[in-house]
């Protein structure tokens, strides 16, 4: 079984870097931020390995500026595609809530692909590692999404960070996500902070650690 190279692979957004998509940072005051719509299938595109690049269950080994995609039961597989959607992950679907990391995928044409066989459209897939640490994981201290269980400290201007609630993280964890909410006024009183979240439940009610 051959594999395909990810030529057209760029910006993997790894453990700390994935904080950038979720914000991550003290809710203003007003009004509460909309949540976003769930995740939603994509078109259909052929699966199995090599029939599309890094398709759902297919496996990739880690690269620092490229990945390759590998059979899941390679010596060389790290992670594993648990979703797959077109376009660019700001304005997609959000990735399952315990997605360790994200990669972005370039647009191929056919004239570029290695075999010739078919274009690589833009798009993104949403990573879990084969082995632990999960950072996506409650608690884990990297991951896209901060989600129940995450622990955050404070780190400047009203932002607060991911870090592992463990402490392993060199970050010590100062506030943990104890429930997600519509809004503000459902979080319990003894709620510290308001930590903003992607997903229909917009607001995370945090207490101290």
């Amino acid at each position: 079984m051959r594999e395909r190279s990810s030529v057209g692979v760029v910006c993997a957004l790894l453990v700390l870097v994935a904080a950038l998509l979720t914000g991550c940072q003290v809710l203003k005051s007003g009004s509460d931020k909309d949540g976003r719509a769930a995740p939603r299938a994509t078109t259909t595109q052929p699966s199995g390995y090599g029939a599309v690049f890094l398709a759902v269950d297919e496996c990739s080994s880690f690269g620092s500026t490229s990945f390759t995609e590998v059979p899941c039961t390679s010596e060389r597989a790290a992670a594993r595609v648990v979703a797959r959607y077109d376009g660019t992950a700001g304005d997609g679907p959000l990735c399952p809530a315990t997605t360790d990391f994200v990669l972005h995928i370039s647009r191929q044409n056919p004239s570029s692909d290695e075999d010739g066989d078919g274009s690589i459209p833009q798009g993104y897939a949403c990573m879990r590692n084969l082995q632990p640490p999960h950072p996506g994981d409650p608690g884990g201290g990297g991951g896209p999404r901060t989600i129940v269980g995450d622990c955050v400290y404070g780190s400047g201007n009203g932002q607060v960070r991911e870090t592992a609630c463990d402490g392993s993280g060199g970050k010590k964890p100062q506030y943990q996500v104890a429930k997600a909410v519509a809004r503000r006024a459902r979080c319990p009183a003894a709620t510290a902070l308001y930590v903003q979240l992607d997903g229909a439940q917009p607001v995370g009610c945090a207490r101290r650690v």
